[in-house]
């Protein structure tokens, strides 16, 4: 039994071995990944009141796809009010921490 191919992977001290290390992959700020899941909630939303106001005006006849458009808009819009809320509740913990 050959056991060299178990060290080719060198663990760095104080790394987890169980996490995947991507070094040539570009970093993305908390700002632009947080930016982005906003911009992907709005376009949601969006669509989903273009498609709600085609409903209204008869041209949509599968009312199945604008329910799940309706739905997806609903849970995205809470996770991020959920989201917020707790950034909001972290920030007030962190302003009555006594230095």
């Amino acid at each position: 039994m050959d056991i060299s191919q178990i060290s080719t992977g060198a663990i760095k001290m104080n790394q987890n071995p169980f996490q995947k290390v991507v070094s040539n992959q570009a970093k993305t700020s908390f700002a632009d990944t947080l930016k982005g899941y906003l911009e992907s909630v709005d376009s949601t939303v969006k669509q989903t009141s273009d498609l709600s106001a085609k409903t209204a005006a008869g041209e949509i006849d599968n009312i199945h796809n604008v329910m799940i458009a309706s739905q997806k808009a609903k849970l995205a819009l809470e996770l991020t009010v959920t989201v917020r809320d707790k950034a909001v509740e972290a920030y007030q913990e962190m302003m009555r921490m006594q230095i």
